[in-house]
């Protein structure tokens, strides 16, 4: 990836306000598998006209609701304080972006890192449809329906991966932690999402090439980590890799009808 990028200069107000947005917390999940031409991710294109990064295409991820935060989740894998080190938080707020990763990559892909105990995955998600329409319109928490399903949440099948923050000149600003994770056994991503118009898994040298040559766009973020996971090459690699986590905040230029993104 180069050192700057461009992007429409629509996207950002002409005039940013004089304080910058708060940044909300949110999670992203690169999901991954190995797939016949190697590493591949599922991507989604998000619906155009929405408030943010309409018409991009992303991860599975979104906001963490508080109730994600919820300590009666059955949980298997690295502590919240093992989570909390690597991210820099407490416990408490370590578990909540956990929690909302898997809630997050279950809610837009239909894959659930949760199993009947520390040892196993659900094979089959669909039994799940009507409760993952609950999550979606946040009738019922994360933490309700695994307790519902006698499920236990497998921390152990996320790894960490980067913190970006959107830039100070955005309007909506989020604070988000990028997780990577691998496709369960048996399971499929299905994108059935009412904030993505497609879904797809490609590798990421294809995801980055229609983006070069106009057929996708991506956010800095999204190309920075296929970028990162493709030059691993294979799952295995990007699942051990060993990561040190810290805050990246890029910087918006505006140059004439272009926005130049910065990473410093």
């Amino acid at each position: 990836m180069p050192d700057d990028m461009t992007l429409p200069g629509n996207l950002v107000p002409t005039s940013p306000a004089a304080q910058p947005a708060q940044a909300r917390d949110a999670v992203t999940v690169v999901l991954l598998r190995d797939g016949s031409d190697g590493l591949e991710a599922f991507l989604l294109r998000r619906v155009k006209g929405m408030a943010f990064a309409g018409g991009m295409t992303v991860f599975p991820g979104g906001g963490v609701d508080q109730r994600d935060a919820d300590t009666s989740v059955a949980w298997a894998g690295p502590s919240p304080e093992w989570w909390g080190s690597v991210f820099g938080v407490d416990p408490a707020t370590a578990r909540a972006f956990v929690c909302a990763a898997v809630r997050e990559t279950f809610e837009e892909s239909g894959v659930l890192l949760a199993g009947p105990d520390a040892t196993s995955v659900v094979a089959d998600t669909s039994a799940f449809s009507a409760a993952r329409r609950q999550l979606v319109d946040r009738e019922i928490s994360l933490a309700q329906f695994l307790a519902a399903n006698d499920l236990v949440l497998r921390a152990d099948l996320l790894r960490p991966w980067a913190n970006w923050v959107t830039p100070y000149e955005e309007p909506r600003r989020y604070d988000t932690r990028f997780f990577v994770a691998a496709l369960p056994t048996g399971q499929r991503a299905d994108g059935e999402t009412t904030e993505a118009s497609d879904a797809s898994w490609q590798t990421p040298g294809e995801a980055i090439q229609d983006a070069q040559e106009g057929r996708r766009m991506l956010m800095p973020p999204t190309w920075r980590t296929l970028d990162e996971v493709g030059a691993l090459g294979s799952l295995e690699k990007v699942m051990a890799e060993e990561r040190s986590v810290e805050k990246i905040i890029p910087k918006l230029i505006r140059d004439g009808d272009v926005i130049r993104v910065v990473f410093q």
